[in-house]
């Protein structure tokens, strides 16, 4: 689900005040589709969690909603879920739609808890990544800044989502009934902030704002392509709330 922020500061090159250059390393993005409907995702699900420890990574739960028919519907779910795992089948012309799997940067997949399988994914995106644009998060009093630095290459959507760093669900019916599974950085919302367009991109959104829906972080991920067209991932950051 995409809302509008309201409240966006700039878009521009250099600007004198509160907001720095930005410059630093560039993190992974590891995103678990997963499904409390699903026997096959607390393995993964515990993968994640592992992941989410790992400073080079931004590991995210992207819970889906197409498994609900089967008895039980998944209290994290969002359907926007399952459309951009569709479109990122579709981007990459494999048509494979699974859970668990992970997506790697936005353009490499594997299975969830196949935990081999994913850090060679992770060693291959960081051996190969195309060229980063670095991503600061701030909190300052009441609102966060954001700082997307320049760069060059196409123009590419920013997003902010709001992350529940952990949830644990006692999940009642269906292939997974009786059991307590923790979800690690589950996503409750998306927002598009604009789109970078190469230069220095500047935005602040109030606090008030992300810590619904247990969110208690943020995340920022800027990404080549479209919502329907997902392309490269091109840099993200990952900021605490607390």
């Amino acid at each position: 689900m995409l809302t509008r922020p309201l409240l966006i500061l700039a878009a521009l090159t250099a600007i004198a005040g509160p907001f720095p250059v930005v410059a630093g390393e560039t993190k992974t993005v590891v995103e678990l589709f997963t499904s409390q409907g699903c026997s096959s995702c607390p393995a993964a699900d515990k993968v994640l969690g592992e992941l989410a420890k790992n400073q080079r990574v931004v590991a995210l739960s992207l819970p889906v909603d197409y498994w609900d028919y089967l008895g039980w519907r998944d209290t994290l779910a969002l359907h926007a879920h399952s459309m951009r795992q569709k479109a990122y089948a579709d981007a990459r012309g494999d048509r494979q739609v699974y859970t668990p799997q992970v997506v790697i940067n936005g353009v490499a997949q594997a299975i969830g808890s196949d935990r081999g399988a994913i850090m060679s994914a992770i060693a291959t995106a960081e051996a190969n990544r195309v060229p980063a644009i670095p991503v600061a998060l701030k909190k300052n009093g009441d609102k966060i800044d954001i700082v997307v630095g320049a760069g060059t290459g196409m123009r590419a959507p920013v997003f902010l989502l709001t992350v529940a760093s952990e949830t644990a669900v006692d999940i009642g019916r269906g292939e997974n009934r009786g059991k307590t599974v923790s979800y690690f950085n589950a996503v409750r919302t998306w927002r598009r902030l604009g789109e970078w367009n190469g230069a220095q991109m500047l935005a602040s959104v109030p606090l008030s704002e992300m810590t619904g829906s247990g969110a208690d972080s943020v995340v920022v991920i800027v990404q080549a392509g479209s919502v329907e067209v997902p392309g490269p991932i091109r840099g993200a950051a990952h900021l605490s709330l607390h």
